[in-house]
């Protein structure tokens, strides 16, 4: 019985290896292909990509499950157009989406992309995060608000080494400066200057930093930012 055991042991283990193998060959070879070749590109399932052909993605990018990568070239999309009222909604864009090297993200961000988006080198985001350089059209209130045309198409710009909070959202035509950290559930609504602290819907300025200050670690960022540690939380 024993014997018999151990036989049927190697061939489960002998099956089971080939299954492994196809499941990691599976998952290197999941992704779409991007306008780059990023190496050491980490990308959590599930996701959902759009165009890939326009996505421009840097090396040791690393994006949690959740993400939706999503360049637009028509709106409404496919999917959508049976069910407009007619054709006189459509649009045509050409977009454009980067993501720099050693950008992170905890989870489930979301780029939609008409225009152009530019995501900067090391940039850091927390879960739930925003971004879109289109607004949905609302000039009456007869038509379905999904029917109507996108309006104020403009590029969103985020700097290298930012770090953007928990729930963000990011609006069209915002420029965000480089080492600039946006708290928590903030709406950003205008620029942001480079070496800032904002927070709140609509994002003010709650901290300047200087060029000589140091920004390593987080206790002495809250000791520079004199505010409670949640308004930061990534």
């Amino acid at each position: 019985m024993r014997a018999l055991r151990r036989v049927a042991l190697r061939v489960l283990l002998a099956l089971e290896v080939p299954k492994r193998l196809q499941r990691l060959l599976d998952l290197n070879h999941s992704l779409p292909e991007f306008a780059t070749n990023p190496s050491h590109l980490k990308i959590g399932r599930p996701f959902n990509i759009m165009n890939s052909h326009l996505i421009s993605i840097g090396n040791r990018v690393r994006l949690g499950p959740g993400c939706a990568l999503l360049p637009l070239t028509r709106y409404p999309p496919v999917s959508w157009q049976s069910e407009s009222a007619d054709g006189n909604d459509r649009q045509s864009f050409n977009p454009m989406l980067r993501i720099g090297d050693g950008v992170v993200s905890s989870g489930f961000l979301q780029v939609f992309v008409q225009q152009n988006v530019d995501i900067g080198d090391n940039v850091m985001f927390a879960s739930n995060v925003f971004i879109n350089d289109a607004a949905h059209g609302y000039v009456t209130a007869n038509t379905p608000y999904k029917h109507q045309p996108l309006f104020r198409v403009a590029p969103v710009r985020i700097g290298q080494g930012c770090w953007i909070g928990q729930n963000v959202v990011i609006l069209p035509g915002v420029t965000i400066g480089e080492l600039s950290i946006v708290g928590a559930n903030s709406v950003v609504t205008h620029d942001v200057p480079a070496r800032c602290i904002v927070a709140g819907a609509p994002a003010r300025i709650i901290r300047r930093w200087g060029m000589h200050v140091q920004m390593h670690g987080l206790p002495g960022m809250r000791a520079v930012m004199g505010v409670r540690p949640f308004m930061i939380i990534a």
